[in-house]
C-alpha cells in the first residue's frame, strides 16, 4: 500500500515526464496554460509539482495544454 508521500511523488513523477517527453518547461507550461485560459505563473507552477500536491484539476489542465492524448503510469 503506497503512503501519502508515495502518491504525491508518483503525481509529480508523471507531469515532469509528460513535461520532459514535449520538451515543455516551466515558462512555457505557463504560457500554454495562458493560451487554454489558466494564468499562473513559473514559480508558483514550479512549486506546486515541487511538492506534488496540486488539484487532478491542474493535472488536466497542465496535460490538456500539452496536447497531451495518452498518459503512462
Amino acid at each position: 500500500m503506497k503512503t501519502s508521500d508515495e502518491w504525491h511523488a508518483q503525481v509529480k513523477g508523471i507531469l515532469r515526464a509528460e513535461m520532459t517527453r514535449r520538451g515543455v518547461t516551466y515558462d512555457g507550461l505557463v504560457e500554454k496554460l495562458a493560451a487554454i485560459g489558466v494564468e499562473d505563473n513559473a514559480r508558483n507552477l514550479r512549486n506546486k509539482v515541487s511538492r506534488g500536491n496540486f488539484s487532478a484539476v491542474l493535472l488536466v489542465q497542465c496535460l490538456e495544454a500539452m496536447k497531451c492524448k495518452d498518459l503512462r503510469l
